[in-house]
């Protein structure tokens, strides 16, 4: 099994490009991250060039975080802002040859939210030509009110946009908290995943921690012949080095 490092969480206290060198030190075979913008693209692209790492994500800003927003694209009244931050994840993207991009919907209930998110998604992936565009559902614990909620939802976006670069970001930990059965619902919305990711259950911190039995899982990810990084984006509960138990055990690798 191969392991990406979500810089977003893992070794936060350091810089973009020296969070790169920490994980490759570590051993990780790939990283992604959050939001890269306050950092060069010279300087991300340098250090993933150095380690020889492929950058596999990002995301699109999200918007006035100090008012409570988390994400634009679904959100109607917001699309120049939105595809404002659409264009900037692109070009980040290109500059430092980051493999996709994670559209946040962001918050909202309103009767228009569903168009609005479709329309924007379809920029998106017009204007990512060769690159992923990812969507993905956030549990309502730990981002309330949230758009796309469930995968459920997330596939019938996928399938009403109808473009080919548009993928679900399965995350094991959000699909546990709101949908259960992780397994079985990767299974049902497979031919649709772009990417995974993974945290402990209900802490979402390290993978050997919780309710969930990651070694089994993976083994049951690499049976459906997923064979790309798997994102570990687990919240640690100190030091980065000191929660990598899991990832020295024959378990889980």
């Amino acid at each position: 099994m191969k392991f990406s490092a979500n810089l977003g969480f893992l070794w936060s206290e350091h810089a973009l490009p020296d969070a790169i060198r920490a994980a490759k030190a570590a051993g990780f075979d790939a990283v992604e991250c959050h939001w890269p913008y306050d950092v060069p693209t010279t300087e991300t692209r340098a250090a993933l060039e150095e380690t020889g790492l492929a950058m596999l994500g990002l995301n699109t800003n999200r918007g006035n975080v100090a008012a409570g927003e988390n994400g634009l694209s679904a959100v109607p009244g917001r699309e120049a802002v939105a595809r404002a931050a659409i264009d900037q994840a692109i070009a980040y993207a290109n500059a430092i040859d980051a493999q996709a991009i994670h559209v946040m919907a962001g918050k909202t209930d309103a009767e228009a939210a569903p168009q609005t998110f479709l329309d924007n998604l379809a920029y998106a992936c017009d204007a990512a030509r060769n690159r992923t565009i990812l969507i993905e559902p956030l549990n309502a614990f730990d981002a309330p009110g949230y758009f796309l909620r469930d995968t459920t939802q997330a596939v019938e976006i996928i399938q009403a946009v109808k473009a080919p670069n548009l993928k679900l970001m399965f995350d094991c930990y959000h699909v546990a908290r709101t949908e259960g059965d992780v397994l079985a619902r990767l299974m049902n919305v497979f031919e649709h995943v772009g990417h995974i990711q993974f945290a402990g259950v209900p802490s979402r911190g390290a993978p050997d921690e919780g309710e969930l039995d990651y070694p089994s899982l993976f083994d049951e990810i690499a049976k459906l012949g997923w064979n790309k990084p798997l994102g570990a984006e687990y919240k640690p509960n100190g030091p980065t080095e000191d929660t990598l138990n899991w990832f020295k055990n024959p378990k889980f690798l």
